[in-house]
């Protein structure tokens, strides 16, 4: 009889942790349907010349101000660009913010920040974890419905120990998903070529967190893999939010991103939602490829840039949804 209960038991938490699970992948009604958004990254220059106060800056309103103009149907405001960050702001600029990109006829997709949940240091973690939390708040009060994190780079020291870091992160990532249901906020990892390189990787970690209030930002330029569409179709279910590149082989690529496959993916996984574009210098925003690789295009221009990736976007859109603004 105790052989049997036992039994009954393992039977009735691992079909309970299997549901659970199962309810990671999100269910879609209706049509695949998306709207083109701009990510505030492709602006960085600008954006940070006016945090730092130097020329040629761009502050948030303007961007808004540039992304209404160019007819995007959304913005992803990144936390880098607000004034004192990482502090959060006020109240009322944030209200601020949130009125006049609502009178400028544009969503507020999400917003994102920078963590390391890789980092072997409980304390550090702690602090990434409390970051995160505040900054929920924050998009609370934007109305944005997802927060990007990420998992961070490998620490040195660790390689060959994902399952190790993996069981570690999860239980950090778990803290924000908490929170983030109380708060009403999806909490969404971005692969960043980092820690997750691979669609398997990426979903062995949203099943490790097993929340049904995080998910996955899918970076098309940042599967270190072979074939980065397949991976990207793998983790579609658990896509909460986009990161659509002009390559999917990293930014340094010539290889133009094939829009037409991403659309057709995006279409047959039924996914209903925004779709980001960022546009990058060559070295991507990457601290460690600037130190030893000259940037071969540094005439890189976001207002020529981020139009003309707009107009590919949009063709595609059209050819594989029928919809096209005119």
């Amino acid at each position: 009889m105790f052989v049997s209960k036992t039994l009954l038991l393992i039977f009735i938490l691992s079909s309970t942790l299997t549901f659970s699970q199962n309810k990671l992948e999100i269910e879609r009604k209706g049509k695949s349907s998306v709207k083109i958004g701009l990510n505030a990254y492709s602006f960085t220059k600008p954006l940070m010349n006016n945090v730092r106060g130097r020329d040629g800056g761009m502050s948030l309103f303007d961007l808004v101000d540039w992304t209404a103009a160019h007819d995007f149907d959304a913005i992803d405001l990144t936390a880098y660009f607000f004034p004192g960050y990482p502090e959060v702001p006020s109240d009322e600029y944030i209200n601020s913010l949130k009125r006049y990109t609502f009178q400028q006829g544009l969503d507020i997709s999400g917003i994102g920040v920078r963590n390391d949940f890789a980092d072997p240091d409980p304390v550090k973690r702690a602090a990434d974890v409390k970051h995160v939390k505040e900054w929920i708040d924050v998009a609370v009060k934007l109305g944005a419905p997802v927060i990007r994190v990420f998992s961070g780079p490998i620490p040195e020291g660790y390689e060959g120990k994902w399952d190790e870091i993996a069981l570690y992160m999860s239980a950090s990532i778990k803290e924000c998903a908490v929170y983030g249901k109380q708060r009403g906020v999806l909490v969404g990892v971005q692969n960043h070529g980092d820690f997750l390189k691979t669609a398997d990787e990426t979903i062995k970690l949203v099943k490790m967190v097993n929340s049904d209030w995080f998910g996955v930002i899918v970076d098309t330029g940042y599967f270190i893999t072979d074939n980065p569409y397949n991976d990207i179709e793998k983790v579609m279910p658990y896509a909460v939010n986009f990161q659509l590149k002009e390559s999917v082989f990293g930014a340094a690529s010539t290889v133009k991103i094939d829009l037409k496959r991403i659309m057709e993916i995006v279409k047959r996984s039924g996914y209903r939602g925004y779709l980001p574009i960022e546009t990058l210098s060559s070295v991507g925003g990457n601290k460690n490829k600037k130190k030893t690789t000259p940037d071969s295009r540094p005439d890189y221009d976001p207002y020529i840039a981020v139009p003309s990736f707009l107009k590919e976007v949009n063709v595609a859109k059209k050819a594989a949804y029928e919809e096209f603004k005119i």
